[in-house]
């Protein structure tokens, strides 16, 4: 069972950095400090970061009368994630921001205060609430899992976003993080609060036609602002200001800057 949950910890948490801030911030830190030292900044980061999930997931568990509910929302938590997965993070400027220290603590505390209520340490929280008899084994599988996720976007992130489109990244993620939710679902619906067969099926329908609606919505969403963001860089000079102020609304934009 432990190695049970080390495996779905390492394989829910490398999906859910591919594309994440705290990914696209090792890879900034890597333009400016080697990377051996930008792996153990997010070593040490993600150890203390996620140390705290695990203990706070698996204090929980231990209120026995809840525990029902506490499983169904650590199953249901995985959906949100695939929904988070699909619309996607920026990067809003926490590696350009000035330091006294050396390379590896610059990295560890920028990379900590990134990954405080970030998807992956909720996914951590979550995973931690799911196997609460393996708490090491999930600290393991998720600090791995974050290393070779930051590892890849690193050494083969660029080579590999010419080949695979950062959409179809998304929604491989996204699905595997629907397909945890859903089965987490129908486990605790069916072992925790004992329902029939017949009522287990239509909660998973009914979650399933919600969570299509909200990916078509989230979707819907992403592509009117990318079309206002198209219309706005056809004259950046005269529009630069109402860029400035769509970048307020919209995490990560910025406005270019007039040649």
């Amino acid at each position: 069972m432990t190695l049970l949950a080390f495996l779905v910890s390492f394989g829910a948490v490398t999906l859910a950095e591919m594309g994440d801030k705290t990914q696209l911030l090792a890879m900034a830190f890597a333009t400016r400090y080697r990377f051996l030292h930008v792996l153990l900044g997010v070593f040490f980061a993600t150890v203390a970061n996620h140390a705290l999930a695990v203990a706070a997931g698996n204090y929980l568990t231990r209120f026995q009368s809840a525990e029902g509910w506490i499983q169904g929302l650590a199953a249901f938590s995985f959906i949100l994630f695939g929904l988070w997965t699909i619309r996607g993070d920026t990067l809003e400027g926490q590696d350009k921001k000035p330091t006294r220290y050396g390379p590896v603590i610059t990295v560890a505390i920028a990379f900590f205060i990134a990954e405080l209520g970030d998807k992956t340490q909720l996914a951590t929280f979550a995973l931690a609430a799911r196997f609460p008899a393996h708490p090491l084994g999930i600290l393991m599988g998720t600090t791995l899992g974050m290393l070779v996720a930051d590892a890849f976007g690193i050494g083969f992130g660029v080579l590999l976003c010419k080949r695979i489109p950062e959409e179809t990244i998304k929604v491989v993620s996204a699905i595997v993080f629907f397909l945890f939710g859903f089965y987490g679902v129908f486990q605790v619906s069916r072992e925790m609060f004992f329902l029939s067969m017949h009522l287990a099926v239509v909660i998973l329908v009914v979650l399933a036609l919600i969570t299509g609606v909200s990916v078509k919505i989230i979707r819907q969403a992403s592509k009117r602002e990318e079309k206002q963001i198209e219309c706005l860089l056809k004259d950046p000079e005269k529009n630069v200001s109402e860029l400035s102020g769509l970048s307020k609304t919209s995490p990560g934009l910025r406005p270019p800057s007039p040649n």
